[in-house]
């Protein structure tokens, strides 16, 4: 079975959703049963680089098309249902399967701030798919109720856990050092963290924190420079997967304050490293995060935020105990074997193979 994986590019585009797709690419148990081609719908760039790279890759699809038997459509919020949409419209016009896949932290509020005429486009979107993949079970029953579809199911995001378990590490040796992945701004909170560890100096002197990733790294830097930080803040940038082990071995926590999400890929690949995790109770997260591997806030509290950050460079018995239970919850639940397996049921399900 030939299958055409469409999304944003894997190799020119950050996010959760490339990487996902990087998984499926690396894939062996998927690749050795079915012929799977990626094919990058979308690069990030400036705004004529992404509107001119859409069109191009939407004129190189409809060369390509007819050439597979099932179609595993990404998508997120605003442009990239839009677009999508023109996709899987040519593809159900010749009668073919498709999966559509939603990754967007925001999906539901973008989609309920729609108008009529957009609602419509999108309505058609979600009910033409053969099956709509959701990141959780309550992103499922929403996703449900929003559209009236019976043809949703969950597929928990998935890391190597094997990977990342060789950077678990001693939390007593790193208490005081935070992480954070992922696109740096307001969504995720990264002013608020700015604004709590600024609070919790106070009272701990010695925590640091460390923001990787792309999005307003300029201004992060300026902000933690115009509050003397620069010695306790550190930014990065984007990160390779080298690098991105090797701050998730010096850090004992993995945070992310963050207004709305899905399942983030980050918070996963802490708990697949060994580390406790601080984040905010949304999406798919308080799904994942309970108090036996990690603290919940709500967005945008940052005195809860800060005193989250103090508890956890104060026990270490806590932060032992959350380690031990991440690891194992990462290895039975959201390995990217698991996930894989998964996919591949899903896959024979939509062309009736199994």
């Amino acid at each position: 079975m030939k299958v055409l994986v469409i999304g944003p590019s894997d190799t020119r585009s950050c996010g959760g959703m490339a990487e996902v797709i990087r998984g499926i690419r690396e894939s062996a148990s998927l690749n050795q049963e079915f012929q799977i081609d990626i094919f990058p719908s979308y690069i990030d760039g400036s705004l004529a680089v992404r509107l001119l790279y859409s069109a191009y890759g939407y004129l190189r699809f409809l060369l390509r098309y007819k050439n597979y038997d099932l179609f595993h459509i990404h998508t997120a919020e605003k442009g990239s249902t839009f677009r999508k949409s023109l996709y899987l419209r040519k593809i159900k016009k010749t009668g073919k399967k498709a999966i559509v896949h939603i990754h967007g932290a925001e999906y539901l509020v973008f989609y309920d701030r729609l108008g009529r005429r957009r609602k419509t486009i999108v309505d058609r979107f979600i009910r033409q798919a053969d099956l709509v993949l959701a990141l959780s079970d309550s992103w499922k029953r929403e996703l449900e109720a929003r559209f009236h579809i019976d043809t949703c199911r969950v597929l928990n995001n998935g890391v190597d856990t094997a990977q990342f378990r060789s950077v678990a590490a001693d939390v007593s040796k790193y208490r005081n050092s935070f992480l954070m992945l992922g696109r740096l701004g307001e969504r995720k909170g990264a002013y608020d963290l700015v604004d709590a560890l600024e609070s919790a100096l106070r009272r701990n002197p010695d925590l640091t924190v460390c923001m990787a990733g792309d999005g307003d790294v300029e201004q992060i830097r300026s902000l933690a420079a115009q509050k003397g930080l620069q010695r306790q803040i550190r930014v990065p940038g984007w990160i390779g997967r080298k690098e991105k082990l090797n701050c998730l071995k010096q850090a004992a926590v993995l945070i992310l304050p963050s207004y709305h999400e899905g399942l983030p890929v980050s918070i996963l690949e802490g708990m697949a490293a060994g580390k406790a995790i601080i984040s905010t109770a949304v999406g798919a997260i308080p799904e994942v995060v309970t108090e036996e591997n990690g603290i919940l806030v709500e967005p945008g509290d940052t005195a809860a935020l800060a005193e989250a950050m103090l508890l956890c460079s104060s026990d270490v018995k806590m932060l032992e105990t959350m380690s031990r239970n991440n690891l194992e919850k990462a290895e039975h639940t959201f390995s990217i074997r698991r996930m894989h397996e998964r996919l591949a049921e899903y896959y024979r399900q939509v062309m009736n193979l199994e």
